[in-house]
């Protein structure tokens, strides 16, 4: 496979040219413009308009699909949230609501000095009031 990139590079950039590039370079930067020579010669004999470029672009468009599906799915995991915690709250403030009946129910209902259980309630602007008690609300 060596062989066959080494061959590749020469025939797409020619021999001389990579010889005098990989000479003006320092030893150290040498591997990685061989690697990055091979791979866009590859590229160029797959595809000779574009080259390397045409798969950038390619994964650039990928990117930005992925990114933009993580956005759509960011934004519906929120109004998830959102409608949880808003499911969460109705239900609190309906069980809420409920126990401060209930309690309000037993302790007006229960002995202890309160009414009697036969005594008769009647709800008049979100208050309960014991019929002989009943208020005139303004």
């Amino acid at each position: 496979d060596q062989p066959q990139k080494f061959a590749n590079v020469h025939r797409i950039f020619g021999a001389s040219n990579v010889t005098k590039l990989l000479n003006d370079m320092h030893p150290h930067q040498r591997e990685d413009a061989v690697n990055s020579l091979a791979y866009e010669a590859e590229m160029r004999l797959r595809d000779p308009v574009y080259g390397c470029v045409g798969v950038i672009s390619l994964l650039q468009h990928q990117l930005r699909q992925l990114q933009m599906d993580l956005y759509c799915a960011k934004s519906e995991l929120s109004r998830y949230q959102n409608l949880s915690i808003t499911t969460n709250l109705s239900s609190l403030a309906s069980e809420s609501a409920a126990t401060a009946y209930h309690h309000h129910h037993q302790n007006n209902t229960s002995g202890g000095g309160g009414f009697g259980r036969d005594h008769h309630y009647h709800y008049h602007h979100h208050q309960f009031f014991p019929q002989h008690q009943q208020q005139q609300v303004v």
